[in-house]
This record gives structure tokens, C-alpha cells and sequence, in this order.
């Protein structure tokens, strides 16, 4: 597996997931559901300040990028030891 690609993909698929998790709750305020998610998820997130907006995207962001530097490597090595 490509590191760079996998992170990317990774990273983006999290900063992705985000922005529909606002835009249900926007969608859904009654629910308030997204507001407590993110708020516990994301440390420093703030529902509808445009600082809350960044940290929040930005978080997801690493968030996603962090999975796949991590991934990757443990998925390379157990393919060199116990793949086909």
C-alpha cells in the first residue's frame, strides 16, 4: 500500500465526513446530536464559531492523515510476513 496515498485519502475522507456532519446538524438542529459529537471528538471545536469551523476541519483533517501513517506501515509489514 502507498503511504501518500492512503494518508491522503485518508485525510480527506475525514475533513469530508466533517463538513456532512455540520451540515446535519445544520439541517437537524433539533437533534443536537453532531453539536455534542463533535464538541467531545474534536477538543477546541465550537459549534458555529468560525474558529470552531477550522479547528474542526482541521482536526478531522490530521485526524484522517494520522490513521493512515499509522495504517499503513503495520498493514506493509504483516503483508511482508504473512502475505501470499
Amino acid at each position: 500500500m502507498s503511504l501518500k496515498i492512503v494518508t491522503w485519502a485518508l485525510a480527506l475522507s475525514g475533513a469530508l465526513l466533517y463538513l456532512l456532519c455540520i451540515a446535519y446538524g445544520l439541517l437537524n438542529p433539533a437533534g443536537g446530536h453532531m453539536r455534542e459529537l463533535l464538541t467531545i471528538a474534536l477538543p477546541g471545536f465550537e459549534w458555529l464559531t468560525p474558529k470552531g469551523f477550522v479547528i474542526g476541519l482541521v482536526k478531522s483533517f490530521l485526524y484522517g492523515a494520522l490513521i493512515g501513517l499509522v495504517y499503513v506501515p503495520i498493514h506493509n509489514a504483516l503483508e511482508r510476513r504473512f502475505g501470499s
